[in-house]
């Protein structure tokens, strides 16, 4: 794949990151040179809700993106600030149900004997074995 002509005052383009510098004139060259994002699959289990359903025959879902962490069919969760723990039910991510959910994934999961009154936007489920969220009267910004 060769640089058009066509474009004189197109210089290429350049970015200089951690890993090195990259370079090129295409808009291929700068797709291959994307770096896939991390997926911090070692930390513990962080998913903020998004939302929270109700959906007849299944019952409480909530809805939200994992962050770090794995979510697992079976797993026990713990939701901050309000400090419910129940059994994750089942794992689905856009009509498929999953074996686990990792970093990136917008998922819902069915969550045992919790009403939708209790869940909020913006609670953070957590695995409850391994570090489980906490609420905070105050934080530390970086």
């Amino acid at each position: 794949l060769e640089h058009s002509d066509k474009m004189g005052w197109f210089k290429g383009w350049n970015i200089e990151r951690k890993e090195g510098k990259a370079e090129g004139k295409t808009l291929i060259e700068a797709l291959d040179a994307i770096l896939p994002p991390s997926r911090p699959t070692e930390k513990p289990l962080r998913l903020p809700l998004q939302d929270v359903y109700k959906i007849g025959g299944i019952g409480t879902v909530p809805v939200g993106r994992v962050e770090t962490g794995v979510l697992k069919p079976g797993m026990v969760v713990t939701f901050a600030p309000a400090n419910i723990t129940t059994e994750v039910k089942s794992v689905e991510m856009h009509h498929e149900a999953l074996q686990e959910a990792v970093p990136g994934d917008n998922v819902g999961f069915n969550v045992k004997n919790v009403s939708v009154k209790e869940l909020r936007r913006g609670y953070v489920a957590g695995d409850s074995k391994n570090n489980p969220p906490k609420s905070a009267a105050d934080f530390l910004a970086q």
